[in-house]
C-alpha cells in the first residue's frame, strides 16, 4: 500500500515523498534531511541582517565645564557691573638702555709709549680733567729736545738782532744785514712756538719737563670701556682707545617694533618706559628716530627714545616701552579686587544663572583712580562680575 507524505517549508519549497515500504524509508529520510539543510542555508544567505554585523554605537560622555562652579548661597558674593573706560590704544615693545653716542667720547693718548700708572677703572665716574693714566713716551722726550733747541736758537737770534740794530745805528752794516737778522729772529720765534705747542698737544708742560705724560678725562661721565692695563703699550691715535667715557645724564632706549605696528609710532611723541629692575618706576621719553631699514629676518625697525636719566638707568638694562595711539578705544573697568591672579593669568567671576558662577580669563591693563583696574580684553562694559574674586575662590577651595 502506497502512502504519500508531504513536507511544506517556509517559502516556495514543497517536498513530497511516497512511502512504499520499509526498504525505501531510509532513502526517504536521507533525502528529507538533505532538502532541509539546503533550504536553511538558502534562507540564511538571502535574509542576512546588516545591523547585526555593524559595530556598536559610540558612547558620548558630557564633561562638566571646570570654569563653572555652583554655590549654595550666591547672595554672599555681591556683583557689580563693569564700567566704561576710554583709553588710547597701547603698543608695548621690549628694548634696552644704551649710551647716547653723541655724549660718548674716547680718552686717547697722542703719545706712543708704555703705561706706568692707571688711576681709573671701568665703571668709575670721572670728572673732566681728571688723570686717567700716565704714559712714559719717547715722543715726549724728543719733543722736549726740540723745545730746548728752539729756545736756544731763539735766544741767539734775538742777541744777533740786537747787535745788528746797534751796528746799523752806527752805520757799520747795511740795512740788508739788519733785515736778515730780523728775519732770523722771526724764524726762531716760529720754531719755538711750534715746539711749545707740540708739547702741549702731547699733554706735557714746557715749564715742567719730563718723559711721562698724563692722559686726562675729556668730559664728565662714566668709563664704559677700558682697553688698557698696567705696563701695556699705547699707540698714539690708534684703536682701541685706552678708555671710553659716556655722559649718562641722557641715555637712549632702543626698541624693536614690527613693521605692522610702525603706524602706531610717530616722531616727537612721548613714550612710557618701565624697567624690569624697578617695576614701580615709570619714565617719560621722546621718540627721536625711527629706523629707515627693517631687519630682514625679524621684520622689525629700530625705534630710538631719548630719556633723561634720573640716576638709576644703566646701559644694558631691559625695559618695556609703551606707545599710545591717537584714537581712543572703549575698555571695561572693574574693582581691582574683582580680578583673580591664578596660574600666571588674570580671571574674573561672572554670574552664570541660578547659583552658578563662571570663571572668565581677561587681560588686565593699568590701574585707575578709585582702586579700579582696566580690562583690555575678555570683558565688556556692563557685564557683571563678582566684586571679590579671591573670597569666592577661597570658598571654592574650602569645600
Amino acid at each position: 500500500m502506497k502512502q504519500e507524505v508531504r513536507f511544506i517549508f517556509p517559502g516556495p519549497l514543497v517536498i513530497s515523498l511516497v512511502k512504499s515500504g520499509c526498504r525505501r524509508q531510509g532513502v526517504a529520510i536521507a533525502a528529507l534531511l538533505l532538502a532541509l539543510s539546503f533550504c536553511l542555508s538558502s534562507c540564511s544567505r538571502g535574509k542576512a541582517d546588516p545591523q547585526a554585523e555593524a559595530p556598536p554605537p559610540a558612547q558620548v560622555e558630557h564633561v562638566q565645564d571646570v570654569n563653572v562652579i555652583q554655590v549654595d548661597h550666591p547672595e554672599q558674593f555681591p556683583v557689580v557691573a563693569a564700567l566704561e573706560h576710554d583709553a588710547a590704544p597701547q603698543l608695548s615693545v621690549t628694548g634696552a638702555v644704551t649710551p647716547d653716542v653723541s655724549r660718548t667720547v674716547p680718552a686717547i693718548s697722542l703719545a706712543t709709549g708704555r703705561v706706568v700708572e692707571i688711576r681709573a677703572r671701568l665703571g668709575d665716574t670721572v670728572k673732566k680733567g681728571q688723570v686717567l693714566l700716565r704714559v712714559q713716551s719717547s715722543d715726549v722726550s724728543s719733543a722736549f729736545s726740540d723745545y730746548r733747541k728752539a729756545v736756544a736758537d731763539e735766544l741767539l737770534a734775538h742777541k744777533q738782532l740786537d747787535r745788528a740794530k746797534d751796528l746799523y745805528g752806527h752805520g757799520a752794516i747795511a740795512e740788508a744785514d739788519l733785515e736778515t737778522a730780523q728775519d732770523a729772529e722771526e724764524d726762531a720765534k716760529v720754531t719755538l712756538d711750534s715746539a711749545t705747542e707740540h708739547l702741549h698737544v702731547l699733554g706735557n708742560d714746557p715749564d715742567h719737563p719730563g718723559a711721562v705724560v698724563d692722559i686726562v678725562a675729556p668730559i664728565d661721565g662714566v668709563i664704559t670701556d677700558q682697553q688698557i692695563t698696567n705696563a701695556g703699550g699705547v699707540q698714539g691715535l690708534s684703536s682701541p682707545n685706552p678708555f671710553t667715557i659716556s655722559d649718562l645724564s641722557y641715555v637712549w632706549v632702543l626698541c624693536d617694533v614690527y613693521e605692522n605696528n610702525l603706524s602706531d609710532v610717530r616722531l616727537g611723541e612721548e613714550a612710557e618706559i618701565r624697567l624690569n629692575a624697578y617695576p614701580g618706576k615709570v619714565l617719560k621719553g621722546k621718540i627721536s628716530n625711527i629706523g629707515a631699514i627693517l631687519d630682514p629676518s625679524l621684520r622689525t625697525a629700530k625705534v630710538r627714545i631719548e630719556v633723561r636719566n634720573p640716576g638709576f638707568l644703566r646701559p644694558g638694562m631691559f625695559v618695556t616701552a609703551t606707545f599710545y595711539g591717537l584714537h581712543k578705544e572703549v575698555h571695561a573697568a572693574v574693582p581691582a579686587t574683582a580680578i583673580l591672579h591664578l596660574h600666571d593669568r588674570d580671571w574674573v567671576y561672572v554670574p552664570a544663572g541660578g547659583k552658578e558662577f563662571k570663571r572668565v580669563g581677561v587681560s588686565s591693563g593699568d590701574m585707575l583712580p578709585g582702586n579700579m583696574q582696566e580690562i583690555l580684553s575678555g570683558l565688556q562694559p556692563g557685564q557683571k562680575v563678582v566684586t571679590n574674586a579671591l573670597e569666592l575662590q577661597n570658598a571654592i577651595e574650602n569645600e
